[in-house]
């Protein structure tokens, strides 16, 4: 009676080795005036004039005064912006980024906490893990962060969510898409914030349109809305809100609920 051996188990496969930590960021950059440079990678890089760095940045703190674009991605512990900032690819700041002046990023925007005092025309996903604070403009497709709050105008069609809270006081025209957050509070400039004068040369004050709101608790004034769902909801002067699922605690006697039924005034004419 024949048997047939086993046959053995192929030899487990050599394991990867492993992958080797990126090598500890070392030195100061320091730039003034105008300087261009491949790359930087350094523990420290400072900025007074214009530089143009053609591949990536990866730096411990960068404190930036004037005018820097960088043709990578830019990646730091710390960043402080005095000026103008370009980057065409990626930007994370694990611990808080600040922002005076303009912020154009070609890229996703990763940041630890934000500060923007000026304008930030974000044109890919922006994520904020901590606060972001905005004086100024906010423009992004979309937004994830922890708690917004925002004096200025904001234009993000995607969808806005926070962990939070997204407390506003518009002071230009703004659109919103669709808000998920706790608690909600936007408050749109009143009619007496822009002189009368200026409202007929203009065409009136700045308009503020949101697709919807789903939190716990929402106040809204002098803005639109075309969906609210929350358990708490006030209206204050001026908000206009076509559909409320919740209960409105309390209703200021120009807030309006239902289909818009009153037409802007023409431009030129005061309302």
């Amino acid at each position: 009676m024949s048997s047939t051996a086993p046959t053995p188990a192929p030899a487990p496969a050599p394991a990867a080795p492993p992958v080797a930590p990126a090598p500890a960021l070392r030195g100061l950059v320091r730039d003034s005036g105008a300087e261009r440079h491949d790359a930087v990678r350094a523990a420290r890089w400072t900025l007074s004039g214009t530089a143009k760095v053609t591949g990536d940045v990866a730096v411990g703190e960068a404190r930036l005064r004037g005018l820097a674009a960088v043709g990578g991605r830019l990646t730091a512990d710390r960043l402080t912006v005095h000026g103008t900032l370009e980057v065409v690819g990626p930007v994370e700041v694990r611990g808080t980024g600040v922002f005076e002046g303009t912020f154009r990023p070609m890229g996703p925007v990763h940041l630890g906490t934000g500060y923007v005092r000026g304008i930030a025309r974000v044109t890919r996903e922006l994520r904020v893990d901590r606060m972001l604070q905005v004086a100024g403009a906010l423009e992004a497709p979309s937004l994830r962060v922890g708690l917004l709050e925002l004096q200025g105008s904001a234009n993000v069609p995607g969808e806005l969510v926070s962990l939070t809270g997204f407390h506003a006081r518009f002071r230009g025209d703004s659109t919103l898409g669709p808000i998920t957050a706790r608690d909600v509070v936007l408050r749109g400039p009143p009619p007496g914030l822009v002189p009368s004068i200026l409202r007929r040369v203009f065409g009136g004050s700045a308009h503020v349109v949101v697709e919807r709101i789903e939190a716990e608790r929402v106040e809204l004034s002098a803005v639109n809305v075309a969906y609210v769902c929350a358990p708490a909801v006030v209206l204050g002067p001026g908000a206009h809100v076509a559909e409320v699922e919740g209960t409105i605690l309390r209703q200021h006697p120009s807030a309006h609920v239902g289909p818009e039924s009153r037409s802007r005034p023409p431009h030129g004419l005061s309302p």
